[in-house]
């Protein structure tokens, strides 16, 4: 069965729109929280931070589906899905991000279990600031590989699924 790319090049780009939204939003609040010394901030920064790498995820949980055909499964899986996504499949795709990219995104991957897993009020201040402040660079980053990841789809799509003759490093 062949996968609509242009269906899913577009449900992408909407998805990364929320993505990007999560993540000014966590810098705004990081910025009034550092402004105003009013600590009640940290926990919309955090719950956006949240909102951020769980967007992503759920990007590259539609690429694991639509496009390998696997879905990591067990206790590790989100790790799993940051590692598949900087992985070459070979005959199916080039790597989804870089390894650099996905050291960012780990970061935020750890973040996200903290905050699911612990009180807003006993998250670590610098912690959550440091991540705010770095989230631009990390968004950027991923923008930037899913730009040429998409690219390829496009080039996939309009050879008609054979990876014949198109550059996977687009």
């Amino acid at each position: 069965m062949k996968t609509d790319y242009l269906t899913l090049i577009g449900w992408l780009w909407e998805e990364f729109e929320e993505v990007r939204r999560s993540a000014q939003r966590a810098l705004e609040l990081c910025r009034k929280a550092l402004r105003t010394g009013d600590d009640g901030y940290w926990d919309g920064v955090a719950l956006n931070l949240h909102g951020f790498y769980t967007g992503v995820e759920r990007i590259f949980e539609t690429i694991a589906r639509e496009v390998d055909h696997r879905l990591p499964g067990g206790p590790d899986r989100h790790r799993d899905l940051l590692t598949q996504m900087s992985a070459e499949i070979p005959e199916v795709r080039p790597p989804v991000i870089s390894r650099e990219t996905r050291n960012c995104l780990d970061e935020y991957r750890g973040f996200r279990h903290v905050v699911r897993h612990v009180y807003t009020f006993n998250l670590r201040t610098e912690r959550t600031r440091a991540l705010a402040e770095d989230v631009e660079d990390c968004l950027e980053r991923v923008q930037r590989d899913l730009e040429r990841f998409t690219a390829f789809l496009r080039a996939l799509e309009s050879h008609e699924g054979s990876l014949d003759g198109i550059d996977g490093n687009l």
